[in-house]
């Protein structure tokens, strides 16, 4: 029987993990787990299996040219580069409502891009991704594939992180469906996790706290992910008999 031990290291990688100002990234992202965008942007990174699906969307709607990126992975002295120069440049006020401290930056994990639809300008903090036309087929279509828009300004209260229309953070499929369907942010379906078992589809959702010589059987496993916190996000994929 196909086991795995799970370590507590393990905690803090997948691709459901929380980052935030009190749960920082704690694991350095391996930079060969990072494909270029494409050929276009090759500056701008993203986890391979991440940009997968994004480019599947953009091909989809027919949008590549539309649709560009504006900021993928950062690595930590990037980071903090862009939070030092956003306070001098628009002040401390600003920069906490749209600019993560350093280890506190989902971008730092190689799972969030900005958007922004194409023009002349563009806004390196605040592009534009307007809720019409080209931008909101994407919206519609990256919940199917696994991405979801991550700070709405209803949660602003929970995630401490003003309205970001163009950031849109990679958690996996069925993931993105479910924190869509009954509208949770990020910190709420981590927590509601911790409670409770999700049936979705053909979906076993359920959470498995950290111990010592924690080994778990992974006959039907299609995803374990750290949740950057206390343990494990298990999603069982159930067969159909």
């Amino acid at each position: 029987m196909n086991k795995i031990k799970l370590l507590k290291e393990d905690i803090y990688k997948g691709n459901l993990i929380l980052i935030n100002k009190e749960h920082k990234l704690k694991k350095k992202i391996n930079k060969d787990s990072l494909e270029e965008y494409n050929e276009k942007y090759p500056n701008i990174l993203l986890d391979k299996n991440a940009n997968k699906y994004l480019q599947f969307i953009l091909n989809e709607i027919k949008a590549q040219d539309k649709i560009i990126p504006v900021s993928g992975f950062r690595t930590n002295e990037e980071q903090k580069k862009i939070y030092e120069d956003s306070i001098k440049e628009n002040g401390i006020l600003f920069t906490k409502k749209f600019v993560a401290k350093p280890c506190s930056s989902e971008h730092e994990a190689s799972l969030a891009i900005d958007l922004g639809i194409k023009k002349d300008v563009i806004d390196f903090i605040r592009p534009s991704f307007p809720h019409e036309g080209v931008c909101n087929d994407f919206r519609k279509l990256a919940v199917k594939y696994g991405f979801i828009e991550r700070y709405t300004k209803d949660k602003e209260c929970i995630t401490n992180i003003s309205e970001e229309e163009w950031h849109f953070r990679f958690v996996g499929i069925p993931h993105s469906e479910i924190i869509n369907k009954y509208h949770f942010c990020l910190e709420e379906y981590i927590e509601y996790l911790k409670n409770n078992k999700i049936n979705y589809k053909n979906y076993e959702i359920y959470y498995l706290p950290y111990k010592d010589n924690l080994v778990i059987n992974l006959e039907n496993i299609e995803n374990i992910s750290g949740n950057n916190i206390d343990g494990f996000i298990i999603t069982k994929k159930n067969v159909e008999k």
